[in-house]
């Protein structure tokens, strides 16, 4: 990734997992600095971070161990994204009031990067009604926030407060963008390859694993929006994202026509037939059946719906998977399908499209020229697709 990422780490019995994020946040390439509270490092050691980091960590007795800087000051400038972590509610609370009473509110005061806050804390900490002003206050500023979760507390029983694994930590992190006006939006994704069913075990489906559809949905929910998404896969989503499972095209139909949104995704990759009949039981092979016969049936057309039913001031994005021909079928599906977009990219390479992390895309837009975006991330596009759909839509 490349960026320098600073952890702020207080005082929380969560800093245990700092180490480990700090971990994957390197291995992806980014820098890592990190400034700690006297009281976090109670819980992990400076010297645990400062080998694992291979840089100095600021504590309040370090500060002016180097004469020649400032050292918040250095590491405000040096820090192109800042992450409190564990953010406690007393940390929190400093910074809703702008103090700068130690090196993490000092530094933290002092830089214009833009600021994660990881909360974790008691239950009853996170649901007092002050903490949740702080909150909704540091929103107000600017500060995103991953929420904690719900899980087996230090007290030694499971409530909300507890503080995302690190994996999860890191995929909030990358999902980050400048998309601040999806903030409050209602946003709608189908994601995955639907199953029809031929009998109890065995179905018609496709390559598709619902990658796209959870970056789109990871990109959207980092950026403050409230997003839903009907897959028919397991996906790793961040905890704000509500997932819905479906299996059929019939299914998804249903869903994706009936939940309100302001922005409607179609990423999921829908059969276009089903079988006219599912067998009860399993289907078996016999000596006198040498052939099977499978009669189909067209299956509804959800973007053609989502299009034609449009609400007004609503956005509509559909995608299109070809193995031939891309510019000219996602050009007649933009026509026929009444979407604001179409994101067409090429499936059956080995490198983008299905099951893989990468992708290369062109989008569509009625009177617009086609604009290709070289292969990224699927979180990198998701981020490319926002962007060029809230530009067309400013």
């Amino acid at each position: 990734m490349g960026r320098h990422i600073t952890l702020f780490v207080t005082g929380g019995i969560a800093a245990y997992k700092v180490p480990l994020l700090a971990r994957l946040l390197i291995k992806q390439g980014d820098s890592v600095r990190v400034a700690m509270t006297q009281a976090a490092t109670k819980f992990v050691t400076p010297e645990t971070l400062a080998i694992l980091t291979k840089a100095p960590v600021v504590t309040d007795g370090s500060e002016f161990d180097h004469p020649e800087h400032v050292a918040h000051v250095e590491l405000a400038h040096w820090t192109d994204l800042a992450i409190v972590v564990p953010a406690t509610a007393n940390t929190l609370a400093k910074l809703a009031m702008g103090l700068a009473d130690n090196v993490v509110t000092t530094t933290l005061l002092a830089t214009a990067a833009p600021k994660l806050l990881i909360p974790a804390m008691n239950d009853q900490m996170w649901a007092n009604p002050q903490t949740q002003a702080n909150i909704a206050h540091l929103k107000d500023l600017g500060y995103q926030l991953l929420p904690p979760e719900t899980g087996f507390l230090a007290e030694g029983y499971a409530a909300p407060g507890r503080m995302p694994e690190p994996e999860t930590i890191q995929l909030f992190i990358n999902a980050q963008s400048q998309l601040t006006s999806l903030a409050g939006k209602t946003i709608l994704i189908s994601a995955g390859g639907t199953r029809e069913r031929l009998d109890p075990v065995r179905y018609l489906t496709n390559d598709s694993s619902g990658k796209m559809g959870a970056a789109l949905a990871n990109v959207a929910a980092a950026a403050g929006a409230k997003v839903t998404v009907v897959s028919t896969k397991a996906l790793e989503v961040l905890p704000s994202v509500t997932v819905q499972r479906v299996e059929s095209a019939q299914q998804l139909a249903q869903a994706m026509t009936s939940l309100p949104a302001d922005i409607v995704i179609m990423a999921a990759a829908v059969a276009d037939f089903r079988p006219v009949t599912t067998a009860a039981n399993k289907i078996k092979k016999t000596a006198d059946n040498d052939e099977f016969k499978l009669e189909l049936v067209k299956n509804p057309d959800i973007l053609a719906a989502l299009g034609h039913q449009k609400q007004p001031g609503q956005i509509v994005v559909g995608f299109a998977a070809e193995t031939t021909d891309l510019l000219a079928n996602a050009t007649v599906k933009l026509e026929q399908k009444g979407a604001d977009m179409i994101v067409a990219n090429q499936v059956g390479k080995a490198d983008t499209g299905f099951n893989v992390d990468a992708n290369a895309v062109t989008i569509l837009r009625p009177h617009h020229t086609p604009i290709s975006l070289p292969k990224a991330s699927k979180l990198t596009i998701a981020k490319q697709i926002f962007d060029v759909m809230l530009q067309a839509n400013a």
